[in-house]
């Protein structure tokens, strides 16, 4: 029996033609069988889907964040729609009244809270581009963004208000007036009067405007609404524009797919807040949430503390990326060894039980209703009890980790895909269907979607199994790149977004990420790393001769293969009383100390981050030759010969290093 397809062929398969590569077929979600979604009526602008909200939902509960009562964190307290609404109002006249105007840039720098969403809304009110900056980021990518967006007023996390000061005087040609969400100290605010900069308190600000109305301009559908910097991997990030109707449109696909599987969105869904608010996924995820009058509860912050405010706030909807399901797999697989034999006999019998049920193809809750209530309940109650859907998005999970949560969780546990390009989710995995584990699902009912052949990567879109460069096409797509015309060019040709991952398509529809079209992958903690730079970095070192770096999405960190140079090396080992020939000191566990830390001095005189050094090393006393296929005639690395051939010493290293 053939499985079940979740897509259909709008479009035929392309051959190639004028220097056009070859192109499959463009398929579309069979939820879209009868064409996309229609917008929601009423929803042109980001500012309609909290509006429409308020006015069906003003007592429901918006806005949480844990009380802290003697030091220690108690419940959850709320504002509901209507006072969330009250107080956006009086920060848009504030705003405004700082002479800033419809389509100006305001920074939003920090960690997610009440305060970020009521900031983003006055700007969504106001007809301001947001331009968030993610609490990670060091003064450097601050300034260029400030500058580059020319960000004319800026919302700040009251412990990042000094890392924004250090970018003074520079950013002061357009940042005019920023606003702590906490308190300011009167030297804080003299330090940046010199410059011209206007600095309030959360509480001074919201006075500002009191007495003012400003009329709210009409907002149109093509109207950008906000522009997201994605972390730039070679050379400065890129302001993505994102418009009105990208965000409509996706809210009506995730609608159209949530009741197509049964799991729709009610006002009773509570979402916990921890993701980045100034990334796409959790944006776009907020934003489904508020168009339903749902409920959102911000974090603490701290990551050893995120069990505990879900179990405080019972969220249904949890989001995660890979490193903190890994997290959560990694403390579970840990309880149940040492929950002694009778228990862990117990838990593995009901665990194979379960997860034979569901790979038969039974829907979850069915699969074993006793083991989930005698057995995985804790599971579930660890996650606060109420979780129906946990999505993994940002960087890919592991199977094993996957298939594990699918049976202990009781609940569905479903894997997406997309790009800030793309606003988020373009593929996500559908519940109850086991054979779609380890894949991203099949499209949204937004967008189509076709893979591109890569000849020179050997990928072919039109063979048995189909593989090529994921293409997306739809209305959800950005507007381009700020002030980069060029680079938009390089991505949108034709209508169609270039990804620059390779997919597979599943005999089900669902497709699969296979590789990256460039040189760049992302880290399991979703860090993206442009490999060819850290290794022009540092092969320039005379104790090398080459070097090969790799990672990949499922690992945290990098490991390198070294071609060292024998003099150099035969120098420190006599400088250093140890002994051997020169294949016995590539072996010699001292000499790969010396040289992880060799790395690691270049990397800190180049200030490169954490996620950028190098953990392990392997010596190969033999040059990377043509002989092996690892080298072009022009003595360009092959990537994936280098990764076929040094396979087991790469799977050992990993293990090694952990």
């Amino acid at each position: 029996m053939s499985p079940e397809k979740f897509i259909i062929e709008v479009e035929p398969a392309k051959v190639a033609k004028d220097g056009r590569p070859s192109a499959g077929p463009v398929y579309r979600s069979v939820f879209a069988k009868d064409g996309f979604p229609p917008p929601i009526d009423g929803l042109d602008s980001c500012w309609d889907i909290f509006r429409l909200s308020v006015e069906k939902y003003p007592n429901n509960r918006m806005l949480g964040c844990r009380e802290i009562v003697d030091g220690k964190p108690g419940k959850y307290v709320w504002m509901s729609y209507k006072e969330v609404y009250d107080i956006v109002i009086k920060v848009g006249n504030s705003i405004r009244s700082c002479g800033v105007d419809e389509g100006d840039k305001c920074g939003i720098y920090g960690a997610n809270c009440s305060e970020w969403i009521i900031s983003m809304e006055a700007c969504n009110a106001h007809g301001l581009y947001c331009v968030p900056l993610y609490d990670t980021l060091g003064a450097g990518a601050v300034e260029f963004i400030i500058s580059h967006a020319e960000v004319k007023i800026a919302f700040v996390e009251e412990k990042k208000l000094s890392e924004l000061l250090k970018i003074f005087p520079n950013a002061s040609t357009y940042l005019k007036t920023i606003v702590s969400f906490g308190k300011v100290t009167p030297q804080q605010k003299e330090e940046v009067e010199k410059f011209g900069v206007a600095l309030y308190c959360w509480d001074e600000f919201l006075q500002l405007g009191s007495g003012k109305q400003f009329d709210l301009p009409v907002k149109k559908k093509e109207d950008i609404c906000t522009i997201m910097y994605t972390s730039g991997t070679t050379g400065d990030p890129k302001g993505v524009m994102i418009s009105n109707t990208s965000i409509v449109t996706l809210i009506a696909g995730v609608k159209r797919l949530l009741e197509s599987v049964n799991e729709a969105l009610t006002v009773d869904d509570v979402y916990l807040s921890y993701l980045p608010l100034a990334h796409i996924f959790d944006r776009v995820i907020e934003e489904c949430f508020i168009n339903h009058g749902a409920s959102i509860g911000f974090w603490r912050g701290d990551v050893k503390l995120l069990t505990e405010d879900i179990g405080e706030l019972k969220p249904t909807i949890f989001c995660a990326v890979p490193r903190v399901l890994d997290r959560i797999y990694s403390g579970l697989q840990q309880k149940i060894s040492s929950g002694g034999l009778l228990r862990s006999t117990l838990f593995n019998l009901a665990y194979a039980y379960k997860h034979h049920n569901l790979k038969k193809g039974r829907k979850h809750f069915e699969a074993s209703p006793i083991s989930d209530k005698v057995v995985f309940s804790k599971v579930k109650e660890g996650l606060g009890g109420k979780v129906r859907i946990i999505l993994s998005g940002a960087a890919p999970l592991a199977s094993h980790v996957e298939s594990f949560l699918r049976v202990v969780a009781c609940c569905h546990v479903l894997q997406g895909y997309g790009l800030t390009e793309t606003c988020a989710g373009t593929f996500v995995s559908l519940p109850n269907q086991y054979n779609m584990l380890g894949t991203v699902g099949p499209p949204v009912p937004n967008v189509d979607v076709c893979l591109e052949s890569v000849p020179e990567m050997s990928y072919d879109a039109l063979s048995s199994t189909p593989r090529g460069e994921v293409c997306v096409r739809g209305d959800t797509l950005f507007s381009g790149y700020f002030k980069r015309e060029d680079l938009t060019k390089e991505v949108m040709i034709d209508g169609w977004f270039h990804t620059g991952d390779i997919g597979e398509w599943q005999p089900n529809g669902s497709l699969k990420i296979v590789d990256r079209k460039k040189n760049i992958f992302k880290l399991s903690q979703g860090e993206y790393v442009a490999v060819e730079n850290l290794e022009n970095i540092y092969g320039d070192n005379p104790v090398i001769d080459s070097i090969w770096i790799y990672g990949n999405s499922f690992e945290s960190f990098l490991i390198a293969v070294i071609n060292p140079n024998q003099r150099a090396v035969e120098q420190w080992a006599e400088h250093n009383g140890v002994s051997g020939d020169f294949n016995a000191l590539c072996e010699n566990s001292k000499v790969k100390e010396y040289m992880i830390g060799e790395l690691a001095k270049a990397g800190k005189e180049k200030k490169l981050k954490g996620f950028e050094f190098i953990k392990a090393v392997h010596l190969d006393p033999q040059p990377f030759d043509m002989e092996r296929d690892l080298l072009t005639p022009t003595f360009k690395k092959k990537r994936p010969q280098l990764l076929k051939y040094y396979k087991d010493v790469i799977d050992n290293m990993y293990k090694g290093a952990k």
